[in-house]
């Protein structure tokens, strides 16, 4: 299982990086070619996602990108560090039922939304020490390499 971990400041500009290095890390993991673009849409909603909510809320600490490569899955986590109020435990949910269920505002649902379009297997994880998005997808097969 290899790992590739990204961490950047709060910054807009710098999502576009991690766009480029989640799809490069993607493909050498072997996710499909088709799937790629859905890869860079769904880190950069993630990561955009979660410079808004470091800057909205005045913090400092960098956005925090985990890229892994197993044998049949590659996964993706992109994590921010603002609170979120939880029964003390963390709460994970479907990508989707965080959007039924959330309560923040509109351009964070509709984040939330257009990433549950795009990722089949998405989960979305919050409690007190922050917030991360999980996103999966298959790698393909070494039989199905020309």
């Amino acid at each position: 299982m290899a790992t590739v971990e990204l961490r950047f400041s709060a910054q807009p500009e710098h999502v576009r990086t991690a766009r480029l290095v989640a799809a490069a890390v993607a493909r050498r993991g072997g996710v499909e070619e088709a799937v790629l673009d859905e890869v860079r849409l769904a880190v950069g909603e993630a990561c955009t996602r979660a410079v808004g909510l470091h800057r909205l809320n005045g913090l400092t600490a960098p956005v925090r990108v985990v890229l892994t490569e197993d044998e049949k899955v590659f996964s993706i986590e992109v994590g921010d560090e603002v609170p979120h109020p939880s029964g003390g435990t963390s709460d994970a949910v479907s990508g989707i039922t965080a959007v039924l269920e959330s309560d923040g505002e509109a351009e964070d649902e509709m984040g939330l939304a257009v990433i549950s379009g795009l990722v089949d297997d998405v989960e979305v994880t919050s409690g007190e020490s922050g917030g991360t998005i999980r996103m999966s997808w298959p790698v393909a097969g070494v039989s199905e390499l020309p």
